[in-house]
Parts: C-alpha cells; sequence; structure tokens
C-alpha cells in the first residue's frame, strides 16, 4: 500500500510552516488519518500536533545525514502513520529525500514556497539550490508579493526551469493570483522548417521533451554536436549541446538521435547544421520510445558562440 507524501519546500522563512497548517486545517483535508509531520528545519513557526484535528504527530530530523531508507520507515512504523508531511530544509539536496525514499512511499504533491522579497538574492547566490527546488515541484507560491513586486522578474526565474510549472503569487493583502503570462516560443512552430537560433536551443529542447507529439512530423533546422557511440548503427549518431540548466557544474548532454539514409560520414565532436523531420519511435538509446531526427540535409558548421546552451 502506498504512503501519500506531501513535501514542503523552500528556504529559511519562505512560509513553508504556513502553507503546511493551512494544508492540515482545510476541512477537505481533515480526514481521521494518522498523519506524521517530518520537520527538517526549525524556524519562527512551528506545528503545533494539538491544533489540528485527528492523531498528528511530529518528528524533528537534525541533519541530511539522517535522510536514511532505515531512519524514514522507521519512523513511519514507530507513528503508525497513514500519510506523511514533510517540511524539507531549503539547503539540502531534494536528491538526498527522493533517493532514499521506501519503495512503497509516493509524493502526492510538492509545494515550493518562495519570499518574494528575497528571491532574487537567493537565485543570484544559490542559483543550484533554486533550480534544485523548482525542477521537481508541483507548484510554486510566490508569497509576500504587493503591488510593487516585479512578477515578470519572478515568472522569468521560474519558466527558465520549467515551462508548464504551474504559478501563484501570494500578496500581502491576502490576494491570491494565478500566473497567466503567456510565453511564446523564440521560434515559429508552424513554420515549413522551424529553424531553432543558437541561442535558442535550450528553450527548443525543453519544450521538445515536456510536448514531443507537437513537433512528431515537423521539420526542424538547427546547429548542434556529432555524438558517436558505438552500439549504435553506422547510420546513427546523437546530436545536440551542452546545456547548463543552473550553474557550470550542472551541465549535460541534451542531444536526440538522428538516422541517415547511408553510413555516417561525420567525426565525432563535429559541428554540423541539421535540417530533420522528427519522428518518436523506439530507440535503444533511449530504452524505450524517444524523438528520432531523420536527416534530410547536413552540412559542417562553425562552432556557436558561447558553445554551451543556456536558458538566458
Amino acid at each position: 500500500m502506498e504512503m501519500p507524501i506531501y513535501l514542503f519546500t523552500g528556504f529559511l522563512e519562505a512560509g513553508k510552516t504556513k502553507m503546511m497548517h493551512e494544508t492540515l486545517a482545510d476541512t477537505r483535508f481533515q480526514e481521521k488519518e494518522r498523519t506524521l509531520i517530518l520537520l527538517c528545519e526549525e524556524g519562527i513557526e512551528e506545528p503545533d500536533p494539538t491544533e489540528y484535528s485527528g492523531d498528528v504527530r511530529v518528528i524533528t530530523v537534525e541533519s541530511e545525514l539522517d535522510i536514511t531508507p532505515e531512519n524514514l520507515t522507521k519512523w513511519a512504523k514507530a507513528s503508525n502513520c497513514q500519510r506523511i508531511l514533510i517540511e524539507y530544509n531549503g539547503m539540502w539536496q531534494l536528491a538526498t529525500l527522493y533517493n532514499n525514499m521506501p519503495e512503497d512511499w509516493f509524493v502526492y504533491q510538492e509545494v515550493l514556497c518562495i519570499d518574494s522579497t528575497t528571491f532574487a538574492t537567493y537565485n543570484a547566490n544559490m542559483r543550484q539550490l533554486v533550480f534544485d527546488k523548482l525542477s521537481s515541484c508541483s507548484v510554486v507560491f510566490f508569497n509576500r508579493c504587493d503591488d510593487n513586486t516585479d512578477i515578470m522578474a519572478l515568472h522569468s526565474a521560474a519558466r527558465a526551469v520549467a515551462r508548464n510549472l504551474p504559478i501563484v503569487y501570494e500578496y500581502v493583502d491576502g490576494r491570491i493570483q494565478a500566473d497567466e503570462i503567456e510565453d511564446p516560443l523564440p521560434f515559429d512552430i508552424d513554420a515549413p522548417v522551424i529553424e531553432i537560433e543558437d541561442r535558442d536551443y535550450a528553450i527548443w529542447y525543453r519544450d521538445m521533451a515536456e510536448d514531443m507529439d507537437k513537433y512528431v512530423g515537423k521539420t526542424l533546422k538547427f546547429k548542434g554536436i556529432v555524438a558517436r557511440d558505438k552500439s549504435m548503427k553506422s547510420n546513427a549518431f546523437a546530436f545536440g549541446r551542452m546545456v547548463m540548466t543552473c550553474c557550470a557544474e550542472d551541465t549535460t548532454f541534451h542531444g536526440v538521435v538522428c538516422v541517415c539514409n547511408e553510413a555516417v560520414p561525420y567525426e565525432n565532436a563535429s559541428w554540423l547544421t541539421v535540417t530533420a523531420t522528427l519522428a518518436k519511435e523506439k530507440h535503444k538509446l533511449y530504452r524505450g520510445v524517444g524523438p528520432v531526427l531523420h536527416v534530410l540535409t547536413a552540412e559542417k558548421a562553425v562552432a556557436p558562440d558561447p558553445e554551451v546552451a543556456t536558458f538566458n
């Protein structure tokens, strides 16, 4: 039987405890289920089990090193809980939790709380931790907004990580505003040939990965590097760019499989401009179904400046 997990993330004093309190106080949530709260960060406000209906218990987790499968299983069994709420420490990597959760734990919702008045500082100085929280959350709440808050800056920062992430702005006067800002793609998806500029590769790749079906049957043209793999047939190669998602330490190759009509004459790591039609097919490189580009033309190209693609 799955253990439902409700995960609240964000930095110190970002409003996680308040959000968790409102969740527990919500009449739609007040089922008589035994609830365990794992408190991974001590702030000004702390959850008081006596304030909630039902059986609610709180365990304080002192260190990221304490997030182990053994401890998580032990705490759940000791409380005999039926659901778990976790207030996670903003300075801890979420991979620590996800990699150590027991197999029957299921994250039902991951809510990110961000103080809009301090977000710019965190985003400038702790970008990797900000990216870590934005990249996996179900929804982000920017709280403590007022009429002087630069909503577009908050919106752009969140969208740079996840294009379809639901965003909510909570104002100090109690107003709640859902983000409805439209983000047009920087290229024409209805063009006979969708031309991806060097600066837009990361945006295209993310959009394609999130909604591959809308590119199936489309012809694309973009620049990338050849990545030969001995396990692939002689007429196939991986093609793409190095992409920096949040910082230099988080730079990886983002590419797709290319298939030609004949053996590939291109050297490994060479730059090409490829025009190809995208299909959704099985390929062993994906260990399943993924995007496959059927090459129409390929020409040698000069490396872009910078060579690493970003979301900026």
